[in-house]
């Protein structure tokens, strides 16, 4: 209503707002009853002076008073609901409900998951059928299901790391709304566009023709997103992306490897900004330490930027032998090298002295990237050094000069012709050349070639087979101008121009400043190596190492995740989730978002749709806010009319200690009628009673810490779900219970978290609790403190937990426990276990000690388990906390142990335990079958 979360349930009682004006018009029109007064003799009237006076109208206040209570009286009676459910309903129709599973949804994918537990539910009170459309999925069949089975698909999507393309979907909604027929369509948006949105609602408007279409947007924030992340000389920066607008502030961290933080960025954004940046401020070697970039609270794989060797600040060693370095050092082949590389990489200048003991330094200091400019001759012991440096990774780059002219030198990836080529002048009949295209599969590829560059003179290579393989770039007459080669895992390069302005006016282009960034980032990892690397040997390609999640955590990769090529720039695809790819000591970044990416709003102004937003509060009923209200009006206005009539100045002059205490009586049941009393949500009430019978629940003890009460909950709600998609049972949400107050004969399973210290229940809970195990109910404790247990045979009983559980059953009629025996019904009853692990793994679980045949006084047993069920099982494994997940579905708790499935285990625990309170000696029966089966057949 109005923008506002706001519904009537009787939207036509509102037309009753029309007679306010009618209502106010008769109260102006009937005044207050006049104040009869006796007269005295007629000469005595000029005398009297009356004290109070009672007006002959309504005065205006009075009458906007009672308008205003009528009119809340006619807004309860339409019945107003504030955060009113999002589900449609009055339809018989099958519901068909798309979602937006990319990145972008990840931020708020509970309110997504809770507007779509709503249309599911309200679908399932009008017993209409559910279509669940992932669009992400275009190759997902989509069926119609009940609502049980659409709750579980529900829990079972999740965001994906990627920007997805909605426009492949609409093929397969084509199919299914034809085969269909009538369909009621909700569309889950995130609001998002990516990529080709406008194209998407133009198809979905076709599709969708006539049927009904709500579209739900609005309500949260817009997702935000990194991109672009750049290694300055200065600074390292990011930019923030957003779709909406307003005043906004947040965070950026940076992590290392072992995610250890290393700084801090803050960022904020302008009313009407849609990107902003984020700038580190910290030293080189700590910004090169950085692996990944995350915004503070933004759960997404798009506000993730992962970082590898190629957004490091490489330290370059520059050594010249041209003898201009000091007499011209503005003309100097250093000076131009240096302004090109400064942008993206640290330059350091050899010391004074030379070429040979420059290179020595650099070699020392271990530089990943070597430029030698126009240095001719390398003595035989430090061209050695020179090479085992290259097959160790180093990438040396040389440019020529008249000394690499004239000299001889293997440390060239082609042999060189002696004296070079002069270009232009009087005396050759040849023009200054341009350059050529560069390849499209060389590591030039891409940068734009400038037709104002001209080459004047080059060093020439020896034709032979392979000179076009190792050619990077090229003049427009076919002689290279740049070569290159591999050798071993390091790379040797020459620019066949001076790197001054001597034989070309490259190094004044940006063409220049680009193509020495290519080569850079090869230093770090090897990217597009160019035609002749290339037809040298295969594409390297790098398998998966770890990989995101649509809420940007790492994981391992999926089976569907596949290698990609070691030059890979592009964004993330479903083939190619985000994460590390290649090996641990240098692996290949692939984020969800290529740094040309931005994100704008989804625009779908020309849907026929009707829309609606997100809700993040439960709904509220107004109407008993509104009756109080208005009931609280209408006493003040009688409290008015008192006054103004004289009746309670009259009753203060004849009685006024009585009128005073009625009079407080009233303001305090006034003041009692606007408080609320307390609901009493605990009460054993009959909707107690119907809730928890309407459909098996598992329930929890209420221990009043609310980390503990909540880590519980969640876990129990975790095992439901694995319940639901594992097993024939589909429980409800689980309870918390007070054995104190609340009748425990509802629930099959009581889960008990013990709490260290917690005060010992009163003695009518424990009687409770002990009825309850005697009529056939089960209690789980769990003290989860294995991982606390002191070493030794007895450690587990020391714990604090263990002290408390044993006061809590010291006025508990306790069976005999023993540890769960491998043979036990326990070990089978679902899943065929060994153990029972939760977080911890090292800690026992306890049953009832069942009596054997040859027991004769197994009919003294306290407890006896009800139908073969062990009325009491005891753990230290933390049960509840492996199987607690987060709303968005991910685990909420880590745990300790070493194997990687622990936590598929600890679920599997829990579906034996559940199934083996729900079943009884059914399954102990089963176990004895084969032995039946064979008595039978003799």
């Amino acid at each position: 209503m109005m923008g506002l979360p706001l519904a009537f349930t009787e939207p036509l009682l509102l037309i009753g707002l029309v007679s306010l004006p009618v209502l106010w018009w008769l109260l102006r029109v009937m005044p207050p009853r006049p104040r009869r007064i006796e007269f005295p003799p007629t000469r005595l009237l000029f005398d009297i002076a009356p004290r109070e006076e009672t007006p002959s109208r309504t005065p205006w206040w009075l009458t906007a008073l009672r308008l205003l209570a009528a009119a809340l009286v006619i807004f309860a009676a339409a019945g107003p609901i504030w955060n009113p459910q999002t589900g449609l309903a009055g339809s018989k129709a099958p519901l068909m409900i798309m979602f937006d599973d990319g990145w972008s949804a990840a931020s708020h994918w509970d309110v997504r998951v809770r507007a779509a537990d709503e249309l599911i539910a309200n679908a399932d009170n009008d017993r209409r059928a559910i279509a669940l459309v992932p669009l992400s999925e275009p190759n997902r069949d989509i069926t119609l299901m009940p609502a049980g089975a659409a709750r579980v698909a529900l829990r079972q999507l999740a965001p994906k790391a990627y920007s997805i393309d909605r426009v492949d979907t609409l093929a397969a909604i084509d199919r299914f709304l034809k085969a269909t027929g009538d369909c009621e369509i909700a569309w889950l948006s995130d609001g998002v566009d990516t990529g080709r949105g406008e194209e998407f609602v133009t198809g979905l408007g076709k599709t969708v023709g006539e049927r009904s279409l709500t579209i739900f947007e609005g309500g949260t924030s817009s997702p935000l997103a990194l991109v672009a992340a750049e290694n300055a000389a200065a600074r390292m920066t990011v930019k923030v992306l957003r779709t909406d607008s307003g005043i906004a502030i947040g965070t950026v961290r940076a992590l290392d490897q072992k995610a250890s933080p290393i700084g801090e960025a803050r960022f904020s954004f302008g009313p009407q900004d849609k990107e902003t940046d984020a700038a580190f401020d910290l030293p080189v070697e700590l910004r090169n330490d950085i692996t990944r970039l995350e915004i503070s609270g933004e759960r997404s794989a798009g506000a993730v930027q992962l970082l590898d060797k190629r957004w490091r600040r490489r330290a370059i060693g520059i050594v010249s032998g041209a003898t201009s370095e000091t007499a011209q050092p503005l003309l100097a082949p250093t000076f131009y090298l240096t302004r090109a590389l400064a942008p993206f990489a640290d330059v350091r200048l050899a010391d004074k002295g030379s070429p040979q003991q420059g290179i020595t330094q650099f070699l020392d200091q271990k530089l990943p990237m070597i430029i030698l400019a126009d240095v001719g001759t390398i003595a035989p012991e430090l061209r050695e050094r020179l090479n085992a440096w290259i097959d160790q990774g180093g990438v040396l780059v040389r440019f020529a000069g008249p000394r690499l002219a004239q000299a001889e030198d293997d440390l060239v990836p082609v042999k060189l012709r002696k004296g070079g080529r002069t270009l232009g002048g009087s005396l050759t009949w040849e023009k200054p050349q341009h350059l050529a295209t560069f390849a499209a599969d060389g590591p030039f590829a891409g940068v734009m070639v400038p037709r104002d560059v001209t080459v004047s003179r080059q060093v020439l290579a020896e034709p032979d087979a392979v000179l076009a393989t190792k050619s990077w770039a090229s003049l427009e007459d076919g002689t290279p101008l740049v070569t290159g080669e591999h050798r071993g895992k390091g790379l040797v390069s020459l620019f066949h121009v001076s790197a001054d302005m001597r034989w070309s006016d490259l190094p004044m282009s940006g063409t220049f400043v680009e193509m020495l960034r290519r080569v850079v980032d090869m230093s770090g990892y090897t990217s597009k190596p160019g035609a002749g690397v290339a037809s040298e040997a295969t594409t390297e390609t790098v398998a998966p190492l770890h990989i995101l999640d649509g809420f940007g955590a790492f994981g391992s990769p999926p089976a569907t995740a596949k290698p990609l090529p070691a030059d890979y720039r592009d964004r993330a695809t479903s083939d190619h989730p985000p994460g590390f790819y290649g090996p641990a000591e240098g692996p290949l970044a692939v984020n969800t978002l290529a740094s040309a990416d931005r994100i704008a709003a989804l625009n779908t102004a020309s849907l026929r749709a009707r829309h609606a937003t997100y809700t993040n509060a439960e709904p509220q009923d107004l109407r008993g806010w509104l009756l109080s209200t208005a009931l609280a009006l209408f006493l003040i206005d009688a409290i008015i009319v008192a006054v103004l009539g004289g009746g309670i100045a009259a009753l203060l002059r004849r009685r006024a200690a009585p009128a005073m205490i009625v009079l407080g009586i009233v303001l305090g049941l006034l003041f009692a009628s606007l408080v609320p009393a307390p609901s009493r949500a605990d009460d054993a009430t009959d909707d107690f009673a119907m809730r928890a019978t309407a459909q098996t629940r598992l329930a929890y003890v209420v221990t009043g810490n609310a980390d503990v009460d909540s880590i519980v909950k969640a876990g129990l709600n975790g095992l439901t779900l694995f319940l639901a998609q594992r097993t024939a049972l589909e429980a409800g949400d689980p309870v918390g219970v007070d054995p104190a107050r609340d009748e425990l004969a509802f629930f099959p399973l009581i889960y008990w978290p013990i709490v260290p210290g917690a005060p010992k229940p009163p003695q009518d809970a424990i009687n409770k609790i002990d009825a309850y195990m005697k009529q056939g109910g089960t209690v789980l404790f769990d003290t989860r403190d294995a991982i606390e247990a002191p070493p030794g045979a007895n450690g587990a009983a020391q714990t604090p937990a263990m002290q408390t559980l044993r006061q809590i059953l010291s006025s508990l009629d306790v069976p005999e426990l023993e540890p769960v025996p491998r043979e036990h019904v326990l070990t089978k009853t679902f899943y065929l276990l060994r153990d029972f692990p939760g977080r911890f793994v090292t800690g026992q679980t306890w049953v009832e000690t069942l009596p054997r045949d040859e027991d004769e006084d197994s009919a003294q047993r306290p407890a006896r388990g009800g139908d073969g069920v062990s009325p009491i099982i005891i753990t230290s494994n933390d049960l509840a906390g492996a199987w607690a997940v987060r709303p968005d579905g991910q685990a909420m708790l880590p745990v300790t142990g070493g194997d990687t499935r622990q936590r598929e285990f600890a679920y599997r625990a829990g579906a034996n335990i559940v199934m083996y309170t729900l079943t009884g000696n059914y399954k102990a029966d089963q176990v004895h079958a084969p032995a039946l089966i064979e008595r039978l057949g003799q």
